[in-house]
């Protein structure tokens, strides 16, 4: 056990990025029942502690039924506001300097909800954000691998008049039987459109989405690949090509990936060699947000203050921030790794 009060201030104050965080997934209970308040909107919950009691989930479609359904408390552009500047200072005190944040437009299009009500909410917020706390984000719009790939190509081309409001693309939600492959067309688009790619693989989906992902997408990262350990080729590619992973680990214990934080792949992907960084998932349904997964890797996972060190370096050296920026941020971590020993 590693945990310490040194350690939690140490972690806390270590520069971050966040990649895989989905700002849906950051709607706390309490949020959620003002949203619909004043939306005019009804709940099938009565109380907080309801809505907790239901964040009960066998898998990640059991946990889609409900994050979908809170989803659609948001409705107008204050909403995605407010969502967004409170995921963005917890994010701050957590010590993030950089956050990649998804967003699902289908889920919110497929409602009447206009792409400029959510795009201008949460872009006031990123640059308000900015201004207040001087954390740096951006987007990321992810195309839901339940719908087809010819949705994805639709979503893609509506959402090119906001591409200066981008940085890439993802692909996200239920993964069972729905391979990457056919989402191939709207990541050619976004790419033509200056984009980056990342996609979910392996978190409950065989390594062969993984595979595809990389090639048939393009992806730079890859969220979660748990499942890659059920490849030794892909293990070896993931090594020798630096694919950073964005792992989740909390979420993936309430998801069932593992059955205790012990057993996360993650210590053992850092010491195969793979890129990992440590991220948060949809931290309002997990029960915690970007520091509250390092400290439970600390406490549970047999890893040393440099590991997190090291898990903390790569999510800067992963991100996509230009060059010049990226290069002051990694000054700025090693200058506060080596201030306090």
């Amino acid at each position: 056990m590693l945990i310490d009060d040194e350690l939690t201030d140490f972690l806390r104050g270590l520069p971050k990025a966040e990649l895989h965080i989905h700002i849906e997934g950051t709607l706390e209970p309490e949020m959620m029942f003002e949203m619909a308040r004043r939306n005019g909107l009804t709940l099938p919950f009565t109380t907080v502690e309801e809505i907790r009691a239901a964040y009960s989930f066998t898998g990640l479609q059991s946990f889609l039924d409900i994050f979908y359904q809170g989803a659609a408390v948001l409705q107008t552009e204050q909403d995605f506001y407010d969502l967004t500047l409170a995921y963005l200072e917890k994010a701050h005190r957590d010590g993030v300097r950089r956050a990649e944040i998804f967003f699902d437009p289908q889920t919110h299009t497929e409602r009447g909800i206009r792409f400029d009500t959510f795009m201008d909410g949460m872009w006031r917020a990123r640059n308000d954000a900015a201004a207040r706390w001087g954390i740096s984000s951006d987007f990321i719009l992810c195309f839901a691998r339940h719908r087809s790939g010819d949705d994805a190509v639709a979503t893609m081309n509506e959402a090119l008049p906001h591409v200066d409001r981008l940085i890439g693309v993802g692909l996200d939600s239920s993964e069972i039987g729905n391979p990457p492959e056919p989402f191939a067309p709207a990541f050619d688009i976004a790419r033509r459109a200056g984009l980056h790619a990342v996609a979910h693989g392996g978190e409950e989906g065989p390594p062969e989405y993984i595979t595809g992902a990389l090639d048939a997408l393009g992806a730079e990262r890859i969220e979660h690949g748990a499942t890659a350990e059920q490849d030794e080729a892909l293990m070896d590619r993931l090594v020798d090509e630096q694919v950073p992973l964005t792992i989740c680990p909390i979420s993936s214990l309430r998801l069932g990936v593992y059955q205790r934080m012990e057993d996360a792949h993650l210590k053992r992907f850092h010491d195969r060699g793979i890129k990992v960084t440590i991220n948060s998932d949809d931290p309002a349904y997990f029960g915690g947000y970007v520091l509250d997964n390092y400290l439970a890797v600390a406490h549970s996972v047999d890893v040393s203050r440099d590991d997190l060190i090291w898990m903390a370096r790569n999510s800067l050296e992963a991100s996509f921030l230009p060059e010049d920026e990226k290069a002051a941020l990694l000054d700025e971590f090693d200058r506060y790794v080596a201030s306090r020993g």
